[in-house]
């Protein structure tokens, strides 16, 4: 799908073409800072997602480098709502201060290099991607794609009702735990 920069997902549909999942196109901006402090040859860090466009092209594109401080655009994500992760939305939206999640990565024969992987805005799809020891970025979530993603989690999430447990001593022994 493209989203051109002055329309919002749901203005513009919203949809993946494959799937008819909403969908959002967007780009990463990645900085990356020499010589950080005296244990740390490079400091990596995701500073922005934005709105994809047309005119960003499909490879990476440096945006300003001082010999110090590098910013690099990485264009060409799409974010697919899902919903079996609408949970994670709702725990995102309902956080206080909504976020996108980015996946990173450093080459490990360049430690100099490191490029976006992936970007959600699932707080659950998160915290997996942190159990199993991935680099995750947040930066915040513009309001507009903030209340796309709060229509989407209105319509599909339903929390699952609370069951209160009886107390285990009003329980006889043979059906305690």
């Amino acid at each position: 799908m493209n989203t051109s920069a002055d329309e919002s997902p749901a203005q513009s549909g919203g949809r993946s073409a494959a799937e008819g999942r909403p969908a959002v196109r967007v780009a990463v901006v990645m900085e990356r800072v020499a010589a950080p402090n005296r244990w740390e040859d490079w400091c990596h860090a995701v500073v922005e997602v934005v709105p994809h466009e047309d005119a960003f092209g499909s490879e990476p594109r440096v945006l300003r480098d001082d010999g110090k401080v590098r910013r690099t655009l990485f264009p060409g994500f799409t974010l697919e709502l899902f919903r079996d992760e609408a949970q994670g939305y709702w725990l995102n939206l309902t956080s206080g201060a909504p976020v996108w999640f980015v996946v990173w990565r450093r080459d490990d024969e360049e430690p100099g290099r490191a490029w976006p992987e992936t970007v959600s805005l699932s707080y659950e799809e998160a915290g997996r991607w942190l159990d199993a020891q991935e680099r995750v970025d947040n930066v915040p979530l513009e309001p507009g794609l903030a209340a796309w993603l709060r229509a989407y989690t209105d319509e599909h999430y339903r929390p699952e009702p609370r069951q209160r447990r009886r107390p285990q001593s009003f329980l006889s022994p043979e059906q305690r735990k």
